[in-house]
């Protein structure tokens, strides 16, 4: 939470619209934004939350009375904000979204040049302190003008996935009556699948639920749809869609963490000779599909500014995070939540296996818990309790939170930078009792 405004986190400012966003904190976080960064140009977009078009022209106004050129981008979704900043070498960008938060919420999500991150650690904190203390120094009036580019956007796309490659495999793609459905309904026409559209309406009221597939409840429609047809795959994105979520062929939801190591599998069987950087939540997977193909894997603490510089810095053409998150060097080290699409669909051409069988292996090989979160009172005090009791025998890493790995099994457990919440995640060597036994085993210590 932010020292002076509640919205302002550790990798954007999102909070209520309006107790903890409105549009005077909008202006002023555009012309903080503008003293902090100098840009000349910036593009802004917003997803389909209701409050967007009026968070765009406050915070464009702040830029423009900086002086700063304002690109309108209009309705996308976050990685076309990252693809026209860094395409089109705008002096920045900024996503008008919350993401998976509930309606009553929206954020900014702000990038400088070549769409590299404005983080609590990048300039986020200067940011929120000159907004608070009304400290503006630039002055001017900037331009402002409208610009669609979704078809250069679905260019881009074809031009890491060439569509040629696909078959005319039968896909359900629910959009969650997020932003995701208008960017697909102009890349579907451009790909020889058979798509079934189901909620692709944007639709900021959210009438069938804040679209958040990580949630069961959120995409049991989804699970139900795909149940009572004939598909290869299922696809679902959250609503600003940087996070794309998988199913199989029966309906059964895969863990994000499945799909890094089938991500990565694609990848370096185009190229072996490439990096591939993993959070450490879940591990062993991705690292046994990146060693048994030739790359390097590459360790880095969760959360996209991490995985971008570390990217970044060993030039990996792939990141993953088991929440969803998949980073690609061809789209400026950024997340995004259609190249994973076209990815799994072209994995899926190329395998003559079903999605299912492609990850069955991965599953049986290292079941996981998949993320488990518990309410504590306080999360210093149970790491350190759970360090006591489980450190012999173990190898300790801190890359984020605590991991202790043994011959059979490891686990990852991590605090909230929010809440007072703390997130577990187990995975052994194929032995999924085992698995089950220590979720429960360490769930009983941490929940005491």
């Amino acid at each position: 939470m932010g020292k002076f405004f509640p919205a302002f986190k550790a990798y954007d400012v999102r909070g209520i619209v309006p107790t903890e966003l409105n549009p005077d904190v909008a202006y002023a976080v555009g012309r903080a934004y503008a003293d902090e960064l100098n840009p000349k140009t910036v593009c802004i977009g917003y997803d389909i939350r209701l409050s967007g078009p009026e968070l765009y022209d406050a915070f464009a106004k702040g830029l423009n009375d900086a002086g700063v050129d304002v690109i309108h981008l209009g309705l996308v979704g976050t990685e076309m904000v990252y693809f026209a900043t860094a395409y089109y070498g705008y002096d920045g960008g900024c996503m008008i979204t919350a993401s998976h938060n509930p309606p009553e919420y929206n954020g900014l999500k702000m990038v400088r040049s070549e769409s590299r991150p404005v983080s609590s650690d990048t300039g986020l904190l200067a940011i929120e302190e000159r907004a608070f203390h009304q400290k503006f120094e630039r002055t001017g009036a900037g331009n402002r003008e409208d610009k669609d580019v979704y078809d250069e956007f679905i260019d881009h796309l074809c031009r890491i996935v060439d569509p040629a490659g696909l078959k005319p495999l039968n896909v359900l793609a629910d959009a969650g009556n997020g932003a995701a459905g208008v960017a697909l309904e102009k890349l579907i026409p451009k790909l020889p699948l058979n798509v079934e559209k189901r909620l692709f309406e944007p639709d900021g009221n959210f009438p069938n639920g804040v679209p958040n597939p990580i949630l069961e409840e959120s995409r049991a429609g989804t699970v139900e749809a795909l149940k009572a047809g004939n598909y290869d795959f299922g696809v679902a994105w959250d609503g600003d869609y940087d996070r794309c979520f998988f199913f199989d062929e029966h309906g059964n939801f895969i863990e994000g963490y499945y799909i890094v190591g089938l991500l990565a599998q694609s990848l370096l069987m185009q190229d072996p000779k490439q990096s591939v950087v993993y959070d450490p939540r879940l591990t062993w997977n991705t690292i046994d599909i990146v060693d048994r193909l030739g790359g390097t894997a590459v360790l880095c603490k969760s959360g996209h500014a991490f995985i971008k510089e570390k990217m970044r810095a060993v030039d990996a053409s792939y990141g993953g995070e088991m929440s969803a998150h998949h980073y690609f060097r061809d789209h400026w080290y950024c997340d995004s939540g259609m190249i994973p699409f076209l990815l799994v669909a072209k994995l899926v051409s190329d395998a003559g296996k079903s999605l299912g069988e492609l990850v069955g292996e991965m599953i049986a090989n290292y079941p996981c818990s998949g993320e488990v979160n518990s309410h504590v009172a306080d999360v210093k005090t149970v790491l350190t309790k759970v360090e006591e009791l489980y450190a012999e025998g173990g190898t300790i890493d801190r890359t984020d939170g605590l991991s202790i790995e043994y011959p059979t099994w490891r686990f990852n457990l991590r605090g909230s930078n929010t809440e007072p919440v703390i997130r577990l995640n187990v995975e052994t060597r194929g032995d999924a009792a085992l698995m089950k036994q220590k979720t429960e085993e360490l769930l009983q210590i941490i929940r005491g």
